[in-house]
C-alpha cells in the first residue's frame, strides 16, 4: 500500500452507553418527518414521500462540547431529532428487517442556517451549506437498540431551560423501520452510518450563549452551548 501524501483525517466517533465509541462513516437526514413541523415550514406532509440530505461525518459534536455559531448566517435554528446508528449494512432492506440493521439510538440536533436554506429553496439549489456545515450535528450518547423502542417516546428541546420543541416519536410520518428501508433503496447502508429522523414542530432561532438540552424518553439527552 502506498504511503499517504497527507496525514489521514481523524475518525469521528460518538460515545456509547457501553463504554466504547461508535465510528461515524456518513450522516444522513430525513426531511419533514413530523406533520406539524412540515406545516410550520409551509408544506403539506400528506403529499410527500421521505427525502434525504446529508451532513459530513465530522459535523458531529460529541461529549457535550461547545458548538461554534456558524459563519454566513443571521438565522441559526435548532431541530431536535432521534439519531439511528447503523450496525449492519445492506441495500433494498425490507421494512420488516430494517430494525435488525440498527446498532443503537441517540438524541441529536440538526442545526440549520435557515436563511441559507430559504434562499436555496427559492433558487432550487442544494441545501449543503444550509445543513452540512461544520459542527452542525451535536449528538448525545448512543444506547444499544435492544434497550430502545423507536416507535414512541416523548421528544423535546429546551433552550436556556425554556421548552421550545415538544412531540412524540409516534408522531413520525415515516417510522424508523420505514425510513431505514427507504434510504437503503438509494444508497448501500454501511456500519457507521447515522440517520437523523426529523424534528417535531417548534423550531426556532439560536444566539451565542444559548444552552440547548434535547431529550427523548427511553433514549437519553444531548447538551451543547452555542459560542
Amino acid at each position: 500500500m502506498s504511503e499517504l501524501v497527507i496525514p489521514a483525517p481523524a475518525l469521528p466517533t460518538v460515545p456509547t452507553s457501553t463504554g466504547g465509541r461508535f465510528p461515524v462513516r456518513r450522516v444522513f437526514c430525513v426531511g419533514r418527518n413530523y406533520a406539524a413541523h412540515a406545516r410550520e415550514m409551509g408544506h403539506d406532509p400528506d403529499r410527500e414521500p421521505p427525502f434525504f440530505f446529508t451532513k459530513p461525518a465530522d459535523a458531529v459534536v460529541v461529549d457535550g462540547a461547545e458548538t461554534p455559531y456558524p459563519s454566513v448566517t443571521e438565522r441559526l435554528e435548532h431541530e431536535v431529532e432521534l439519531v439511528v446508528a447503523i450496525g449492519t449494512g445492506g441495500t433494498d432492506i425490507a421494512v420488516a428487517d430494517a430494525l435488525g440493521h440498527v446498532w443503537g439510538y441517540a438524541v441529536g440536533l440538526d442545526l440549520t442556517r435557515r436563511d441559507l436554506q430559504a434562499e436555496a429553496k427559492r433558487l432550487g439549489r442544494p441545501w449543503d451549506t444550509a445543513k452540512g456545515f461544520d459542527a452542525s450535528a451535536p449528538v448525545g450518547v448512543l444506547v444499544p437498540a435492544a434497550d430502545v423502542d423507536p416507535t414512541a417516546g416523548a421528544i423535546d428541546l429546551r433552550v436556556n431551560g425554556e421548552l421550545r420543541q415538544s412531540g412524540d416519536l409516534a408522531d413520525q410520518i415515516w417510522s424508523v423501520a420505514e425510513t431505514v428501508a427507504e434510504l437503503s433503496r438509494f444508497v448501500a447502508l454501511a456500519p457507521g452510518d447515522l440517520l437523523m429522523t426529523g424534528t417535531p414542530e417548534g423550531v426556532g432561532v439560536l444566539e451565542r450563549g444559548d444552552v440547548l438540552q434535547g431529550s427523548i424518553a427511553g433514549v437519553g439527552s444531548v447538551r451543547t452551548r452555542i459560542v
